[in-house]
Formats: C-alpha cells, structure tokens, sequence
C-alpha cells in the first residue's frame, strides 16, 4: 500500500505534543477555557493519550498527544503513532518542536500506523493525517514506510497466494518499477546451474524452487543482499508439529525483508550496485522430498549431511551466498527468519545479527539507536566450529544438543562466504501483538537500520 503525506493546507490542525512533566507549564499559556476543558477531560499526558478542543460549530481547533515519562517513553518506540490512531478524522500538523532525530523516527511511526493489510477483509483506514514537518526528508521517509509495507504485505499473505512464483512476480513488479534487471532460474535448471541445494529442497512441491536474481545500479560500491524465500516450511520429513507449522507462511521472512530494504535503497538513488538474491522454494512434503541423513553436494563444492530436514533454510541460503561470494562484493549480507534459537534468545522485538567487521557494526548500532529498529550483536563463535563438522560429511545442517542453534546456524553460512565481507540478520519478521506503528503480523526488522548503516559505509 502506498505512504503519503497530508497536502499542506491552512486550515489544518494544530497538535501540541504535552508530556505529563511539561503539562503545567503549558497549560500556563493556555485560557482558562482550554485549562478547563483538560481538567475536565482528565487529560494528564500520559503516554498515548489524546484529547481535541472543539471550536464552537463542533469542529477541531486543535488537539493534544500524551508524551508520558522518560520512564514510560523507554519502554516502547513510535509514541506518536499510538496518538495518532486515535485522534478524530482530520490533517494535522505538529505544532511541537523536536529535536531532528526524534521528529524523523515520529513522523515515520505516523506513516507506519497508517498501514493496512486488507488484501482479503477491508479495514477501515486511519482517520487522521499528518502535514510532513517543516525539517524532515519527506522523500525519504515515504521511501521507508514502503518498504516497510511492501515487507509486511509479503509476509502477511498466505502461502496460497505467495508461493515462489508469487515472490518472483514480486520481484520482477519491483525490478520493473525501478528500472532494475532480473533473472530467474527454475526447477531442474537449477541442477544444471549447479544450485543443487535449492533444488533438493525445493523439488518435493508442486510449485517449482527458482534463484531470483535481480541488479540495479551501474556506479558505487558493490552490494549484494541474499533473502530466505521459503515460502511455506512443513519442515520436510521431519515434519513440524501444528503449532510449529501455523507461522510458516512468514518463512519467507528474509525475502520480503530484503525486497522491502531493497526498495528503499532504489527509491532514493542510493550510489550503489545493489544485486538481490532469493532463493524462493516451498519445503514439501512428498516421495522425492530430500531426506534425513541424505549428503548434498553445495555449489561451494562442501557437502553437508542432512541431520533434520527442518534446516531447510540454511541450505537454500547457502548456494545463494555461494554465488554472491563469487562476484567479492564490498558487501554481501543475508536475511532470513532461520532459529527458533534466536527467539528464545532475544524475543520477537531484536533482530540479532552477526558480523565481525568494526565498520560494518559501529555504523549499523549507530544507525539502529537513530532509527529505532533495535538490534543485537551474537558472534560468529569459531570455538563452536566443530559441532557443526560430523565427520561423514563437511557439514552438518542439524547439530545435535540444541545448544547456541543460532550461532552454529550463522557459523553454516559463514562456511560458503569465504572473499568477501558478510552480516547475517537471524530474524522474526512478524509481531505478536498489535503496538504503536506495527500491527500485529509480518514486520520488517533492522532494514531501516542496515539502510541507515549502508549510506554511511557504501556511499563514502
């Protein structure tokens, strides 16, 4: 769906952003009608609150926004957003001012709060909207937001409607939109192409895997972004329980993240040479479906013996990065919805991310704090290297003990990315429940922060 700002019109609504430790004072310039309009009200500037003052044929003069504690503030993000869900039908404009930083992350969150998955139920759309402040990068935050939202969208249809195909019609709406190359290998041309892990993966369903390759951008510094696109995991032979299996249309998580990232470095023109890789499979089911303790072969030439077919992820990823690796971009970095390990870990709400280069990290918690897209540094542990070595084979997708599952999971990647330099994003992609700016459903996570993170370090 699309973001877009308010035209400026005068006759917009003025909105006054109060916290519960500045109410006096600004009620101190404020009539004794309006000191008692909030009184009665009980409006205190608690966080999230809202309250309109009516003018005397019954429309708005203005309005207020809660800004609750610094105590309150810490605990959650976008707190502009969750006003401005509640606020009457209007255009509004921020009467308030904020420091640069904060009035970015706030606009943004109101752009956020507008979106709505109504692909398959309408959903009555937000009422108020909000003028672009004086100060802001418009351009650049509608660029963010959609992102953000062609990200949510991905993830939040079912895989009824988003198998690989479906992902590579994406890709390519998305290659032509911004004048982007694409290429697509499918089914058996995967094996003559050497990407036999995709295809052994893939090969059970009756929608054929396919690579999805798509480039853009002539000039800059060389950037290649790798997404797990599985789009449905039953977890293979090793099949997943119920409970297990009711998420996994969001297992393609890492596609839609890096499509949505994608997005916003070609809407603003960023000075890179941006390739996008996906490998889009579904992990079926049926009598050719590969097997537990079956040994594949890696377009790397490493061979990884099948411990639980339910790892699934890694192996698709891992002739992708192979095939990015060839090319020793400046950077190659990879997104995928990968362990359960990393849940229990870190939670929903973190995107834990692995990278041993100091550039690439400064830049990216710099950028994470900035934008309010929280991540979390776990290493690339090399003493945990041999669980993932079993002897019969040179790798093992399934390590037994269930101990540090996401950092043996990134220390598989790392194995096929061997010249060039390499971040690996283990997220959730979805939200558990319904907060300011983020309905409950497919979320993008830490690609406002990698953006942030890559014009600093891609565009010097």
């Amino acid at each position: 769906m699309p973001a877009k700002f308010a035209d400026a019109t005068p006759v917009s609504i003025p909105l006054h952003l109060v916290a519960e430790d500045t109410l006096d004072d600004w009620l101190e310039s404020q009539t004794d009608t309006k000191r008692s309009w909030v009184e009665a009200n009980g409006f205190s500037g608690a966080l999230g609150q809202t309250l309109v003052f009516p003018k005397d044929d019954g429309s708005i003069s203005m309005a207020l926004a809660g800004c609750g504690t610094p105590a309150t503030r810490s605990r959650g993000r976008f707190h502009l957003a969750g006003a401005a869900a509640k606020l009457p039908t209007g255009i509004y404009h921020l009467e308030t001012v904020l420091i640069h930083e904060t009035l970015m992350i706030e606009t943004l969150g109101w752009l956020l709060a507008a979106y709505r998955f109504d692909r398959y139920a309408k959903a009555p759309p937000m009422k108020a909207e909000l003028v672009a402040p004086e100060g802001v990068n418009a351009e650049l935050l509608v660029a963010l937001a959609e992102g953000e939202m062609l990200t949510r969208d991905l993830i939040n249809t079912p895989a009824s409607d988003m198998g690989p195909p479906d992902l590579e019609n994406t890709a390519r709406s998305l290659a032509e939109k911004h004048g982007a190359d694409i290429s697509v290998i499918t089914g058996d041309d995967l094996l003559t192409q050497n990407f036999p892990m995709i295809h052994a993966v893939g090969r059970a369903a009756d929608r054929a895997p396919r690579l999805i390759d798509m480039r853009w951008g002539s000039s800059g510094k060389k950037l290649t972004l790798v997404g797990k696109g599985v789009c449905f995991d039953t977890g293979g032979l090793n099949i997943k329980p119920g409970v297990s299996m009711g998420l996994m249309k969001k297992d393609m998580g890492g596609a839609a993240a890096v499509l949505g990232l994608a997005h916003m470095i070609m809407s603003t023109g960023m000075k890179v040479q941006l390739r996008v890789l996906i490998p889009a499979v579904e992990n079926a089911i049926s009598s050719n479906a590969f097997r537990p303790q079956d040994i594949l072969t890696s377009r790397k030439g490493l061979t990884v013996e099948i411990n639980n077919t339910d790892a699934e992820g890694r192996l698709v990823l891992a002739d992708a990065l192979a095939l990015a690796d060839e090319e020793k971009p400046d950077q190659i970095i990879s997104m995928a919805t990968l362990t359960g390990a990393a849940r229990v870990a870190v939670g929903p709400d973190l995107a834990p991310y692995f990278s041993d280069d100091p550039a690439f990290v400064a830049a990216l918690e710099a950028s994470a704090n900035k934008n309010a897209d929280p991540v979390w540094r776990l290493p690339f542990h090399a003493p945990y290297e041999p669980m993932i070595e079993p002897g019969i084979a040179n790798l093992d997708n399934a390590p037994s003990g269930g101990f540090a599952g996401c950092i043996t999971a990134a220390l598989f990647l790392r194995r096929f990315v061997t010249d060039s330099p390499y971040a690996h994003f283990d997220i959730y992609g979805w939200q558990p429940t319904a907060a300011p700016a983020r309905a409950k459903g497919g979320v993008g996570q830490a690609t406002r922060a990698v953006f942030a993170a890559l014009e600093t370090l891609m565009t010097k």
